[in-house]
């Protein structure tokens, strides 16, 4: 059999139409993004297929609705008898891999993610937090920029060679934009959030979050799951809950994750579970002999399938 792992995108993966594929496909799709509506309370169903766009990047509408994409995805997957070796999320990713590996149920990750989403709403209230993507620097070279700011601006996310995203004071993220491209930044490009995530401004949120997670049962996950916090996997749930509380004021070590899986297992190729290509791109970044499939409507999962089924006696 071959071995695959499955990789589940976050924020700004959203877009119109998300899931509709298999929706109008697949029975149990249907029931599930019915169901969703209940589970929520709002009609995150007409969010996803008819928008308005505004509305869905909402970070507590796009978060449950990425999630609940991915998890109608996963359950195709294992229907169709596809079993990951390992699993990991890119940040709120992270909850559509617990769903893969058996710690949370769907309906546990989606609600969970909404309550998460609001609470980052809440974070940055007056707007003056965001983050960039650093383009062509190392680490090493930006963080010794970033001293300079006296931790006003922090690395958060360590996507691939060459691609970090910094968060933190919008202002002195411009007042140091100059500085990057100084030192060797090919390009600075400001992202479109709602506020400074994976900083320590999200630390406030992050301890709401904690009282949240506290009640919910978290299972021993059956497949491995790299966490963004350390890039390596973890089988107690209090840890798991840990990790994830963590995650928000915290760096998403994702280039580590997937070094870390190709140097310790023989991996045949890595499926991105969700929409867009974002998490495809990182990883032929990273290695760009690996094979990567990316799983988002009914035609790529029939391709997919297709392949995996391909030399089975």
């Amino acid at each position: 059999m071959k071995r695959v792992v499955f990789m589940f995108p976050g924020q700004g993966s959203q877009d119109l139409g998300m899931g509709m594929s298999l929706y109008q496909h697949d029975q149990k799709t249907k029931q599930t993004i019915d169901q969703a509506n209940d589970w929520l309370g709002f009609d995150l169903r007409g969010l996803m297929f008819d928008g308005p766009i505004e509305s869905l990047t909402e970070t507590k509408h796009a978060q449950p609705a990425l999630v609940l994409t991915s998890g109608v995805l996963l359950d195709a997957l294992k229907a169709a008898g596809v079993e990951p070796v390992a699993v990991l999320g890119h940040s709120l990713g992270e909850y559509s891999a617990l769903v893969a590996s058996g710690s949370l149920t769907l309906e546990q990750a989606t609600t969970l993610v909404y309550q998460r989403g609001v609470l980052m709403e809440q974070a940055d209230p007056e707007g003056k937090g965001g983050m960039s993507a650093v383009l062509g620097l190392t680490e090493d070279v930006l963080e010794d920029v970033l001293n300079t700011t006296n931790n006003q601006v922090e690395i958060a996310n360590l996507n691939s060679p060459g691609q970090i995203v910094i968060s933190g004071d919008k202002q002195k993220i411009e007042e140091i934009t100059p500085l990057l491209k100084e030192k060797g930044a090919k390009r600075v490009i400001p992202l479109a959030v709602s506020g400074p995530f994976h900083s320590s401004f999200m630390k406030p949120q992050a301890d709401k979050f904690a009282s949240v997670l506290k009640d919910v049962d978290v299972k021993v996950p059956q497949v491995p799951l790299l966490h963004n916090v350390t890039a390596q996997a973890e089988t107690d749930p209090d840890e798991i809950k840990h990790r994830l509380t963590e995650q928000l004021y915290s760096k998403v070590r994702f280039e580590e994750s997937i070094r870390h899986l190709l140097d310790h297992d023989e991996i045949d190729a890595f499926v991105e579970v969700g929409n867009k290509k974002v998490l495809t791109g990182l990883v032929k970044k990273i290695h760009r002999r690996a094979r990567v499939f990316q799983v988002e409507d009914q035609d790529s999962l029939t391709a997919f399938v297709q392949w995996y089924k391909e030399d089975e006696s």
